[in-house]
């Protein structure tokens, strides 16, 4: 027996095509501007033209960046309850409205509209839904925080509507206004959703939609006038908007390409797992950032499960994605095809084994297989490329640290799926994986209550769940922060000859690498000054090499990212405990060299923060979510990893201790440049750590020029995130401009000082956040 044909009807939607003559301007401050040049959007099933949309100019860009200013204050002064009001009305109208956005959606995208109906839309809704709980609960849930203005959002061609839902639900819940950007291919149900926010009471200027190319999302990223940028893209487009982001302030969120592992153990229910695999990469024809496109099976089932997924492969019914007995739908776009056709025929010059079913492609529009791919080294191109396609590589392990190496065998980290029936080897398996996303016994679960994002060059930033809200949030206690104080790094009088003393000659601190002292590798040494001009001593000059010794020696620290939180917080309470008994020793030390008339208060304050963070260490706590489907999502507090961090010059022991402790606290282990200006501080504090439990390469302190150090830390690529703190906005800026390299997560301080010894600037959970990131791992459960 064979399915009979299911066509959905696609006359509503194009009556509404037509009521706009299939002609579009652009959506600002709640009007219509007349349609200008325009470009054409087509239905990629085949190949026909749908409308035309305008293409926005810089000009364009800059009315609906002042529109959203304007409207700031009417949409935050509407209160909690009064946006909760307006979204809930946005998201009953995409319900009232859902099977015209469903077939809309399958027309612009080529998607099936199985896949549009039953899984775009419901999640669409539900996102205004929870966010509309969220505008409601946020004076009391994020009291500390406030909107962070205007926000530019640009999003990509795979989930048009869905995307938009992630994007702008809580942009608007935390009081932002939007400046959006649908992608150029996939821009119609945007331009439905805009006529929605008019009929649900959305101010003017809250909600503006431009459309066009890359030039309007280069217009958006550069603009002055927007706060935050919230892209989800391509890896390569994310490394351009974080290099134009640098230095301007702005805050950035980047939800990125990937290769997410699909873990298959030779206890798992294997037809629930082949089930699984054709949701994970064949799922909108395979152009999703989180397709399970690398199948790592264990070797001694590999054969039995790859004849299943071929039997299964034979089945996926692929032609007009508006039939609802329809598996597979079309590629968007004929370049899009283009580029999985010689990714395919790569492998197959690689000498891989390429299979595909026997299927019978529509002559019109842009399609490709569902593919399988086998033999392929882990090196070869599409083992570590995003395919964004229905491609599928397979490869085998035998064990499972082999399956946990081959799974973070790639630059990305953005989900991972773990198909077993022990749920201890999968709960071992999932913290082990470097990615945002874990799901066990499933694939492709979302919900607006459980964040998505990634680690590494997937990006970094959360959609979705409490943490989500916080990208869209600053806190009150960054705007408190202090003007820079004027620290003078150079000598202050001329060193006095020294006495002809034999013992005296080598007086340069050491650095501290691995748990030792150690000498630059450079061999240079610099003075440092006292306040009245006295040598203190010397320091050694730190190079690329002596940061390389450090990062490697971090590296295999990674047993203190393992430890109990519970052991952490005693070796912080040991440091803390041992500073106190030399606080005489740091008080004097400190005194010669800033010639600070309360030092003793520093130390103090230092001590009372190891204490603070001590006591962070271990109830840091992650959350269990309740999403609507039969299961739980553990939201964990993962460490970061290695951490360069470059100090403040002022309260250069207290500044250190701010950015170490919390840091380490969560797991992480650390490159650290202490103050340039005052440094030996923190040099002396390697004695302390000796004497306190603290395992050799946990904390490594390299001294030397900021600026060098930096430059290094941020271009090194094992350095998973770096943290600058001194004052210079070029370096900051240059900090947030080479990471973009790699893609690690910065902090900096920019041109603004902190105070130190407040603990709502230095201290609370939105540091930790920085020195943490949060894996989703989804546990189902039942039958």
């Amino acid at each position: 027996m064979d399915y009979g044909p299911a066509p959905e009807s696609q006359k509503e939607a194009q009556a509404w095509l037509a009521g706009h003559q299939r002609k579009f301007g652009l959506f600002i401050d709640n009007a219509w501007s007349e349609p200008a040049e325009l470009f054409a959007s087509t239905n990629p099933a085949d190949g026909t033209q749908l409308a035309e949309l305008t293409q926005a100019t810089d000009a364009d860009v800059e009315r609906a960046v002042e529109a959203a200013r304007r409207a700031l204050p009417v949409w935050q002064g509407m209160g909690g309850h009064g946006r909760a009001k307006v979204m809930y009305a946005l998201a009953r109208l995409l319900q009232k409205h859902s099977r015209l956005f469903a077939v809309l959606e399958t027309l612009d995208n080529g998607k099936t509209i199985r896949e549009t109906r039953d899984i775009d839309l419901p999640l669409a809704a539900r996102h205004f839904y929870h966010h509309a709980g969220w505008a409601q609960l946020q004076s009391e849930e994020f009291a500390d925080y406030r909107a962070v203005g205007v926000v530019g959002q640009i999003v990509p061609w795979n989930f048009p509507l869905l995307m938009l839902s992630w994007k702008i639900a809580p942009a608007l819940a935390a009081g932002n206004t939007v400046v959006f950007k649908p992608a150029e291919f996939t821009s119609l149900t945007a331009m439905l959703f805009a006529e929605l926010c008019v009929q649900a009471g959305v101010p003017a200027g809250v909600v503006n939609i431009v459309t066009g190319d890359g030039r309007v999302g280069s217009a958006i990223v550069n603009h002055p006038g927007v706060d935050k940028i919230a892209f989800t893209g391509s890896t390569e487009v994310g490394r351009l908007i974080r290099e134009a982001t640098a230095g301007s302030g702005k805050k950035l969120s980047l939800e990125l390409g990937g290769k997410s592992p699909f873990i298959v153990f030779e206890d798992a229910d294997l037809d629930g797992a082949v089930e699984g695999l054709v949701d994970s990469i064949w799922f909108n024809q395979g152009q999703v950032c989180c397709a399970g496109s690398r199948l790592l099976v264990q070797e001694s089932i590999q054969e039995r499960f790859l004849n299943k997924v071929r039997a299964r492969m034979e089945n996926l019914r692929l032609g007009s994605p508006l039939d609802k007995s329809m598996d597979v739908g079309a590629l968007v776009d004929p370049v899009q095809r283009q580029r999985i056709a010689a990714l395919v025929d790569s492998a197959r010059a690689e000498g891989c084994d390429v299979w595909q079913p026997a299927c019978e492609l529509p002559a019109d529009g842009s399609w490709f297989p569902p593919t399988l791919i086998t033999g392929a080294s882990t090196s070869a191109a599409v083992a570590q490329a995003e395919i964004f396609g229905p491609v599928l590589v397979a490869m085998s392990f035998r064990t499972p640290p082999e399956a946990v190496q081959l799974a973070n065998n790639t630059v990305y980290g953005l989900a991972a799926s773990v198909w077993t029936e022990s749920i201890s080897l999968a709960l071992d398996i999932a913290p082990a994986i470097k990615a945002g996303v874990v799901w066990i016994n499933s694939a492709n679960q979302f919900d607006a209550a459980c964040g998505f994002g990634g680690y590494r060059e997937s990006g970094f930033g959360r959609e979705g769940g409490r943490e989500g809200m916080l990208e869209y949030m600053t806190a009150l206690a960054e705007d408190a922060r202090p003007a820079l104080p004027v620290v003078e790094a150079k000598a202050k009088a001329a060193a006095k000859p020294a006495a002809a003393d034999p013992f005296a000659i080598d007086r340069t601190a050491k650095m501290y690498i691995g748990g030792k002292q150690a000498r630059p590798d450079s061999a240079y040494s610099v003075p440092v000054f006292g306040a009245n001009g006295a040598l203190l001593a010397e320091v050694g000059v730190g190079s690329r090499k002596d940061i390389r010794n450090a990062v490697e020696a971090a590296h295999k620290a990674s047993g203190w990212t393992s430890a109990t939180a519970h052991n952490r917080a005693q070796v912080l309470y040991y440091i803390a405990e041992n500073l106190a008994a030399r606080a005489d020793e740091f008080a004097a030390r400190i005194a010669a060299m800033t010639g600070s008339k309360n030092p003793e208060k520093e130390v103090q304050a230092s001590i009372e923060r190891l204490f603070y963070y001590a006591a962070w260490a271990d109830k840091y706590d992650g959350l269990a979510h309740q999403p609507p489907t039969k299961g739980i999502t553990v939201a964990l507090n993962e460490a970061v990893g290695v951490i360069g961090i470059v100090c403040p010059n002022e309260a250069p022991l207290l500044g250190f201790i701010s950015l170490v402790a919390p840091a380490i606290a969560l797991g992480n282990r650390v490159v650290v440049v202490p103050s340039e200006a005052h440094p030996l501080s923190a040099l002396d504090l390697y004695q302390v750590f000796d004497t306190s439990d603290l395992p050799g390469g946990v904390v490594n302190i390299i001294s030397g020029n900021a600026d060098e150090l930096a430059r290094t830390l941020a271009t090194h690529a094992d350095i998973d995130a770096v943290w600058r703190h001194d004052g210079s906005a070029d370096g900051c800026a240059e900090v947030e401009r080479l990471s973009a390299g790699t893609l690690k997560r910065t902090w900096v301080g920019g041109a603004k000082g902190r105070d130190w010894y407040s603990a709502a600037q230095s201290g609370g959970r939105a540091v930790l956040a920085h020195a943490s990131q949060v894996k989703n791992v989804w546990i189902p459960y039942g039958v």
